[in-house]
């Protein structure tokens, strides 16, 4: 019996070769996005969302604060703003059948 896949989309958000403050800025913008997003969310719907997923929302984004930190560090390892980094942001979109 052969078995049905769920359909997926690849969208190739970031990808590239960029210097180290084009990526930071980059990083950064993404990051920021989700984090907007989640604190829109808990702004807007804080009585429609339940705690549990509050929870999860506001851990989110402190891991993503963090992540911003971790790419920060990780930038301005080498110290030199000559320095090339390569971004290969692909997202998955798949769809979920209840």
């Amino acid at each position: 019996m052969e078995s049905l896949k769920r359909p997926i989309q690849k969208i190739n958000l970031i990808e590239g070769d960029y210097s180290a403050q084009e990526t930071q800025d980059m990083i950064h913008a993404v990051l920021n996005e989700k984090i907007n997003f989640f604190k829109l969310q808990l702004l807007m719907d804080r009585d429609k969302i339940s705690t549990h997923k509050a929870k999860y929302m506001e851990q989110r984004i402190g891991e993503l604060e963090a992540e911003k930190e971790l790419s920060r560090a990780f930038i301005n390892l080498k110290g030199d703003n000559r320095a090339r980094y390569r971004i290969n942001g692909t997202i998955e979109l798949e769809l979920i059948e209840d």
